[in-house]
């Protein structure tokens, strides 16, 4: 995977985001600020377009500094520390194996967690992240192509996701609701499944 993958990555995520900005942002709005959606199309669309034509590890941590700087309300640091972790676990390397890129995640896991501290079962993006990442990993150690491996990868978010939604929010805004945010899918978990959802398609077999 070269830099030229990665940047497809972002750029359907980016594509992704923006048709599926209604859904997020009314997610939001059950829970949060009713601005997820808007925030993050407003973040990948600066972060696409100005994608450098680098090194894998240069385009991730592109798309976390843009982040950063573009996305509103806790949704900027915590994805641009992702991808900043990713990029720089990635390093100036011009192409990576599946392997390298299940380490990267797993970087950006953590970086999320470590900032957020929020675990799984906290009603936060990490419900989605965490069994994705370990879905990689795993694909990887079991030596599976690289298509399933991030179809394995998407699918262990998507039912992260959705596994939130008997949930009670334990960190972030929605947690003020207390038992009010049962029931409800959270935002940041549905954000990430759809983010990753973008690897689909882009794999070599």
């Amino acid at each position: 995977m070269d830099g030229a993958f990665f940047a497809a990555w972002i750029t359907e995520a980016a594509r992704l985001v923006a048709v599926e900005r209604e859904r997020l942002t009314t997610l939001d709005a059950a829970i949060g600020d009713a601005d997820h959606g808007t925030n993050l199309e407003r973040g990948f669309s600066a972060a696409v377009e100005e994608l450098p034509s680098g090194p894998p590890g240069d385009v991730l941590t592109h798309v976390g500094n843009t982040l950063i700087r573009r996305v509103g309300g806790a949704s900027g640091p915590l994805y641009g520390s992702a991808f900043r972790a990713m990029g720089k676990a990635l390093g100036e390397a011009s192409e990576v194996s599946l392997a390298s890129f299940a380490s990267a995640l797993q970087a950006g896991v953590d970086a999320v967690s470590r900032l957020g501290k929020a675990s799984v079962g906290d009603k936060t993006m990490i419900d989605a992240l965490v069994p994705a990442a370990q879905a990689l990993t795993l694909a990887v150690q079991e030596g599976v192509k690289q298509d399933e491996a991030l179809a394995r990868t998407v699918r262990a978010a998507e039912e992260g996701a959705r596994a939130t939604v008997p949930l009670q929010a334990r960190k972030g805004r929605a947690s003020y609701l207390g038992p009010r945010s049962v029931g409800h899918q959270d935002p940041g978990a549905t954000s990430s499944a759809l983010i990753l959802s973008a690897l689909l398609g882009l794999g070599l077999g």
